[in-house]
């Protein structure tokens, strides 16, 4: 996947609003592979909606949603699961961990689907986010900014053209924030895909080749 375009996409919450304005509802937007996008949104703006939209989760729009070529609204369920192990890989805000199981089981479950990334990989990624200590923690009692970190390492355990971060940092210091952008950026260079990041105050220190207001 090259490119996703948004033509004219108008979440059905906001059918009836006149005052909208929007660097990407009810315009011409594209997100191109390769480059770093920062998508900025107040509170109750479709932060989350945008992202449900991207991987399939919710199909209430107008207008038309294309990965390259294919209006989004016509693929198949198996065409679906093809893209979100291939394509498109999703830090969701609220993490969607398995509390039952510890940090490792919650990074591996997914990296068994495609066996990308080698166990002393995804060891080194626990060591610089400084939840090494963490591995056999069950999710569940750890802290939102732990959980947060091995989220992050587990959407980086698959294939994709697109990286898409969902308010990555919301529970992390500075230090933290900027270890994760430092992994993000080695993942760009060596994959060349395409990063969305979604913010509605603190900011993924990354250098943006678009800054887009939702």
């Amino acid at each position: 996947m090259q490119q996703i375009t948004l033509h004219q996409v108008l979440p059905q919450v906001f059918a009836q609003r006149d005052d909208l304005t929007s660097d990407v509802w009810k315009t011409e937007t594209s997100f191109v592979k390769g480059n770093t996008y920062l998508v900025e949104a107040e509170s109750g703006m479709g932060k989350s909606t945008f992202c449900s939209y991207l991987l399939g989760y919710r199909h209430d729009y107008t207008g038309q949603i294309l990965f390259d070529d294919e209006d989004i609204s016509r693929l198949s369920v198996s065409r679906w699961v093809d893209i979100r192990q291939q394509h498109i890989s999703m830090l969701f805000q609220e993490m969607r961990l398995f509390p039952e199981l510890t940090a490792w089981e919650n990074v591996e479950i997914k990296n068994r689907l495609t066996q990308r990334i080698d166990r002393p990989t995804i060891e080194q990624w626990f060591e610089r986010m400084g939840i090494s200590e963490k591995l056999k923690v069950k999710a569940g009692i750890l802290s939102q900014g732990q959980q947060q970190r091995v989220a992050f390492i587990r959407s980086l355990v698959q294939p994709f053209d697109f990286l898409v971060v969902d308010e990555p940092i919301s529970h992390l210091d500075d230090t933290n924030a900027q270890l994760m952008a430092e992994i993000v950026e080695e993942m760009k260079q060596k994959t060349q895909c395409g990063v969305i990041v979604t913010s509605i105050g603190k900011q993924l220190p990354l250098t943006y080749d678009h800054i887009l207001k939702l």
